[in-house]
């Protein structure tokens, strides 16, 4: 999802895991041991499950994309099964969910340098804003610059470096685990139904990369090792994930917080180093997420494809999430929402639907299309609960 959408004609095999394996292990790090403390170990079968089957969505994109080599991005895809209202309705889940994991992005930011630099605010007059507003204000101050970029290709390098930050956070977990003494002792809990759709919501948001797949594929030299490429990035990303919310889990049981930095033990280098290390997701990957939202603005009129307004765009865009920021700052539950709404929609129902039309699958009874329209169940599902459960936390935190 972190958005690499650029066309970068003969990529090798390698270099697409690479971006694959960006795109699926991202900001979903930070909040899975979070995830597993809501809904228990047992969790953690649900999240191989939604492993298993957002792998199979990216092999029915695959097929899709085999019908028309033409297809290049994910509307292409949508245009293809429904003609234009198909490229609309997929568009617009896409640029909603760029749009929301860009607000996230802030808010992140913002409870990142909070923890770092705290009991400070902003004062204007009589005006008084807290800390943690202040610092998303700052965030979007130090990204401005980058979002008046105009070569998707030069972000594709800046947002690279998200891979190496999930690196250095799991380093700086194991760190605290074994040299600074939190230890691993925390027994948790077997399974808890009261946060079990925070949970789905949560690990759904993990593998929401669908998106950008289709624009990896047609970047490649050899577009048939495609499923290759979707079997090493999910298994090498889920190896990840699950490491990362055992040992969270482990060592802080219920009490781990919504993102893991902000539990490690305060005034330890490793915990500065794991803070910064979460800053560079903001700075490296916010404009790469808002760039397709203001392209498909620039490229809606003549009047907007100039400079100057190319510029008032992209600041109108970040100056939106901003307020959106501020008004619902709880970067967890915010998460879950893109999970289980936007996520949902393109990384399970989308590819099912467009797969079962473009193939005329609905016309041939057997096993696959048990499984599409079980998969189908089971989105509809956790997207119905994962939104409601998401909304109201949300809404109960904003009284």
């Amino acid at each position: 999802m972190e958005s690499q959408m650029l066309r970068n004609e003969g990529t090798t095999f390698f270099r697409t895991c690479l971006n694959a394996i960006n795109v699926l292990s991202g900001v979903g790090l930070i909040s899975i041991p979070f995830a597993l403390s809501q809904g228990g170990w047992t969790s953690l079968i649900a999240l191989f499950i939604l492993a298993i089957i957002c792998y199979f969505m990216g092999i029915l994109l695959h097929r899709c994309m085999e019908v028309k080599p033409q297809i290049k991005t994910y509307p292409d895809i949508g245009a293809l099964a429904f003609g234009k209202m198909g490229r609309v309705i997929v568009s617009i889940f896409v640029y909603l969910e760029l749009y929301l994991f860009a607000v996230d992005l802030l808010i992140l930011g913002g409870d990142s340098l909070e923890k770092l630099f705290p009991n400070w605010g902003l004062k204007v007059g009589a005006l008084r804003v807290d800390g943690r507003k202040t610092y998303m204000m700052l965030t979007a101050l130090l990204i401005l610059p980058t979002t008046w970029v105009k070569s998707f290709g030069a972000l594709a390098y800046v947002s690279f470096g998200g891979l190496l930050a999930s690196i250095v956070l799991v380093g700086c977990v194991v760190w605290a685990g074994v040299a600074d003494h939190v230890g691993f002792q925390q027994r948790g809990v077997v399974f808890r139904l009261r946060g079990f759709p925070t949970a789905i919501s949560l690990y759904t948001f993990c593998y929401c990369a669908h998106v950008v797949f289709p624009t990896l594929r047609s970047s490649m030299t050899k577009k048939t090792h495609f499923p290759k490429v979707l079997l090493v990035s999910f298994s090498l990303s889920t190896l990840t994930y699950g490491l990362m919310a055992i040992l969270g889990y482990l060592m802080y049981g219920q009490n781990v917080e919504t993102q893991i930095a902000l539990s490690l033990p305060q005034h330890k280098i490793n915990t500065k180093i794991a803070i910064f290390t979460t800053l560079i997701y903001p700075l490296s990957k916010y404009a790469s997420i808002i760039y397709p939202i203001a392209q498909a603005i620039e490229d809606a009129s003549p009047l907007c494809a100039t400079r100057l307004m190319s510029i008032i765009i992209r600041t109108l865009l970040l100056l939106t999430t901003v307020v959106v920021a501020i008004a619902v700052p709880f970067f967890a539950y915010v998460m879950a929402f893109i999970g289980a709404f936007t996520g949902v929609a393109t990384t399970i129902l989308i590819p099912c639907i467009c797969y079962l039309k473009i193939n005329e699958g609905w016309r041939k009874f057997g096993w696959e299309l048990i499984v599409i329209v079980l998969i189908i169940v089971v989105g509809v599902s956790v997207g119905l609960v994962g939104t409601y459960s998401s909304v109201k936390e949300l809404v109960k935190r904003l009284r």
